[in-house]
C-alpha cells in the first residue's frame, strides 16, 4: 500500500508541476505538503482512491483584476489585484490582503494554500483565502494610498461578504488601509457591515488585541513547545528577524516571559546587543520612521551589520524568522546549529526553505511551522467576527486569554498528529496532517 500511495503522490506532484511550472512559491508549498501526508493516505486509502486529495491542491477560484487609480499629479496608474478563494469546506473564505511589489498570482495562491491548513488547525469555522496587489504603499502618499484602496475595493466588493469571504490585513495593509477599504465597501453596498473585514481600527469595530495577536500567538506556541520539553523562556537568548508588527510584539511578549532578545533586523541590516535589546525602544524608533542602522549609530553597545541575513550568525537558543518567505536557508540553518540553537519557530509564512527545515529536523532541533505558530492573527480575526455578530466589545484581557487557549489547542492538534502518524518530533508533518484531516473530512 505504501508504494501505491507514494506513486499517487508523485503523480499528483508531477501533474501539478506541469500545470504550474512558473508558480515557484505555490509549487514549493504543494511539494512540501505532499511530502508529509503519506501516512494518512496509507491509513485512509479512500481519500487517495477517491482522489479527494487532488481537489485540495487547487483553489475554488483565482480572481485577477485591474486596479486603476490617480496619483497626486493626476496621472492614471495601473496595478494588478488578486483574490484567491481557496477552500470553503469549513466556513467562509478567510485570509489577508497584501500590498507589496512582490505580490503575484503565485504568491497569493501559495498563501491561500497555506491558509487552508492554518485555519483548519484552529478548530474554528474558517475556510481559506488570500489576496492583494503589486502596489507599494511605502512609495505612495497617504492620499494616494486612500485612492488606491478605494479603487481596489471597487472591484473586490462584488466578491466578498461577511458570510462569503472575509479579508483582513497582511504586509502593507494595516489599520489605516483596512479603514479605507471598509469605508468604500459600505459606500458601495449602502450598508454598515463591520463583519466583512477584520483588522479594523478600534473605532470602526476592530477588536482589542488584534495588533498583538500574531506576535503574542507565536510566543504562546513556542511556550507550549518548551513546556513539552520541561523548559520555559527564562534567560533564553532569542533572535527575531524583522522589526515590524509581528516581530515587535513577539519580542515584547518574549521579554515579558523572561527571555533576552539579542538581535533583530530590518531592510537596513541587523542589530545585536549582548545585554539584550529593548523592544519598546525599537518600536519607538520604528514609529518615528527611523531604521535600525540609525538607531545603532547612536548606541555604542549595539552593533550593526548591513546584511539582514547576518541575524542567523549570532549565538542564540531560539530563532524566530518573522520577515518574509525563504529568508532562512540551509547555510543559515547550519550556522544556527553550530551555534547551539535549540528551537526555531516561524512567525512569517514559509520563511524557512525546505532544506533548512529538513536540516533542523534531522539534527533534532525543535521546529514550529508557520501554519501553526503564526496562526494567532487568524484566531483573533475570528474573535473580531464574533464581536461584530454579537455587537458586544471584547476587552484586551479577554482576547489575550482566549488567544492563549487557542494556541494551546493548535499545538495539541499538531503534536497529537505528529505522535500518531510520525515520530512525535516532526511538528511540520503534524501540522500538515492535522489540517489536512480536518479539511478532508469536511470535503468528504
Amino acid at each position: 500500500m505504501k508504494k501505491v500511495t507514494r506513486k499517487y503522490l508523485d503523480d499528483l506532484l508531477e501533474q501539478f508541476n506541469t500545470q504550474y511550472s512558473d508558480k515557484k512559491e505555490y509549487a514549493q508549498a504543494v511539494e512540501s505538503f505532499l511530502g508529509t501526508i503519506a501516512p494518512v493516505l496509507d491509513k485512509h486509502p479512500h481519500w487517495r482512491d477517491d482522489n479527494v486529495t487532488e481537489r485540495l491542491l487547487y483553489p475554488d477560484r483565482l480572481i485577477t483584476f485591474k486596479v486603476e487609480w490617480l496619483d497626486d499629479d493626476g496621472n492614471m496608474r495601473i496595478n494588478l489585484g488578486y483574490r484567491v478563494q481557496f477552500n470553503q469546506a469549513l466556513g467562509p473564505y478567510k485570509g489577508g490582503l497584501r500590498f507589496d511589489p512582490s505580490v503575484t498570482s503565485s504568491v497569493v495562491q501559495f498563501l491561500g494554500f497555506e491558509q487552508t491548513f492554518k485555519n483548519a488547525l484552529t478548530d474554528l469555522p474558517l475556510g481559506s483565502g488570500k489576496g492583494g496587489a503589486d502596489f507599494d504603499p511605502s512609495e505612495a502618499s497617504d492620499t494616494e494610498v486612500k485612492r488606491f484602496c478605494e479603487a481596489f475595493m471597487d472591484e473586490l466588493a462584488r466578491h466578498i461578504g461577511p458570510d462569503t469571504d472575509v479579508p483582513a490585513g497582511d504586509v502593507g495593509v494595516g489599520n489605516s488601509e483596512i479603514g479605507h477599504l471598509i469605508d468604500r465597501y459600505e459606500q458601495i453596498t449602502h450598508s454598515k457591515t463591520p463583519g466583512v473585514l477584520t483588522g479594523k481600527p478600534l473605532e470602526r469595530g476592530g477588536i482589542q488585541g488584534r495588533v498583538e495577536a500574531t506576535g503574542y500567538g507565536l510566543i504562546y506556541f513556542v511556550e507550549e513547545m518548551l513546556t513539552g520539553k520541561g523548559d520555559d523562556f527564562t534567560a533564553k537568548r532569542i533572535v527575531v528577524s524583522g522589526a515590524g508588527n509581528v516581530s515587535l510584539h513577539a519580542m515584547k511578549k518574549a521579554v515579558e516571559e523572561g527571555a533576552i532578545v539579542l538581535a533583530c533586523s530590518d531592510s537596513s541590516g541587523a542589530i545585536h546587543c549582548a545585554d539584550g535589546l529593548d523592544p519598546d525602544v525599537i518600536e519607538t524608533i520604528k514609529n518615528k520612521g527611523q531604521s535600525l542602522k540609525d538607531y545603532a549609530s547612536n548606541e555604542s553597545q549595539i552593533t550593526h551589520h548591513p546584511d539582514s541575513s547576518a541575524i542567523w550568525q549570532f549565538d542564540c537558543d531560539i530563532a524566530l524568522p518573522c520577515a518574509m518567505e525563504n529568508e532562512l536557508n540551509e547555510s543559515d540553518a547550519q550556522q544556527l546549529i553550530e551555534n547551539g540553537i535549540q528551537l526555531v519557530a516561524e512567525g512569517a509564512n514559509m520563511p524557512c526553505t525546505p532544506e533548512a527545515i529538513n536540516l533542523f529536523l534531522d539534527q533534532g532541533i525543535l521546529f514550529g511551522p508557520g501554519k501553526a505558530a503564526n496562526a494567532g492573527g487568524v484566531v483573533v480575526s475570528l474573535f473580531e467576527m464574533a464581536q461584530a455578530n454579537e455587537r458586544i466589545p471584547w476587552t484586551f484581557n479577554h482576547t489575550d486569554e482566549q488567544l492563549k487557549k487557542q494556541m494551546s489547542v493548535i499545538y495539541r492538534n499538531v503534536k497529537d498528529a505528529a505522535d500518531h502518524y510520525g515520530d512525535g518530533h516532526d511538528l511540520d508533518q503534524g501540522a500538515n496532517i492535522a489540517g489536512f484531516i480536518r479539511v478532508i473530512q469536511a470535503m468528504s
